[in-house]
């Protein structure tokens, strides 16, 4: 796996020094988030997913592709490796708009860098950061027009806040409990095979922009600035889902 291929991918600026430090991780987040779509098209296919790293580089490196959670966020933490950063994986409990208590169903990444631990997440597909978050609870962090915090709850579990129409609303939730790779293969297979998951439905893509982010549900392409739609398109037909899967989001599919 050639790292700069993959900085390339990314769009990673070429007069920045690679190393660990924190210009280099917010860098990197930022420009795989805004570079490497979110998206189901595998599952979709009945395609086996595959979380090992090989794989993963040959996906979104050598194919143009892109993932969910499970594969973008891993692939994330094995180049920041790479590229000299200690790394941990989590799982979340992701808790924003949700009815009731959901399952754990997020994988995020914790970097760490000059001593500090930074929360990094480039497997959303909804507003959420560009940069990474420092791990400091009470902090608000204020980034593209975007305000979060994190706070610890009566269990000693981490919970991420944005800042939504001047109300705090709760993110996701997490332990900081390393994960190993294998252990985020049930619950990959989960979502891609068991008929309550949202992901094996319909198609889902996303990418993030400067200012706010480029989506397709199932056959509406939607533009957002910031958390305000600004542009909709319903109903694409076969034909221009194509065109716009591969101009937008640089993916081709049925």
């Amino acid at each position: 796996m050639d790292i700069n291929k993959y900085l390339n991918r990314i769009n990673f600026p070429e007069d920045l020094e690679v190393a660990p430090t924190y210009e280099v991780l917010k860098q990197v987040q930022y420009c795989h988030i805004t570079s490497v779509p979110y998206e189901n098209i595998d599952i979709l296919e009945k395609r086996a997913i595959s979380l090992e790293p090989e794989d993963l580089y040959d996906k979104i490196v050598n194919r143009n592709r892109g993932g969910y959670c499970f594969e973008v966020n891993g692939f994330l933490s094995h180049m920041l490796n790479r590229l000299g950063f200690e790394t941990e994986d989590y799982f979340a409990r992701f808790l924003r708009n949700e009815q009731g208590l959901p399952m754990r169903r997020h994988r995020i990444v914790a970097a760490v860098c000059a001593g500090e631990k930074y929360i990094c997440d480039v497997g959303i597909g909804q507003s959420s950061p560009r940069y990474p978050l420092k791990l400091v609870e009470g902090l608000v962090q204020q980034q593209f027009g975007e305000t979060y915090k994190f706070e610890k709850n009566k269990y000693g579990e981490w919970e991420i806040y944005d800042l939504y129409e001047g109300q705090w609303r709760i993110f996701y939730s997490f332990y900081e409990a390393h994960q190993y790779n294998v252990d985020f293969y049930q619950p990959s297979y989960y979502f891609e095979t068991h008929p309550e998951s949202m992901f094996n439905k319909t198609l889902i893509v996303a990418v993030k922009t400067e200012t706010g982010r480029k989506t397709i549900g199932d056959r509406t392409f939607r533009i957002f600035e910031g958390d305000e739609m600004v542009s909709e398109e319903p109903d694409m037909t076969d034909e221009r889902r194509r065109e716009v899967l591969k101009k937008e989001f640089g993916l081709e599919w049925k």
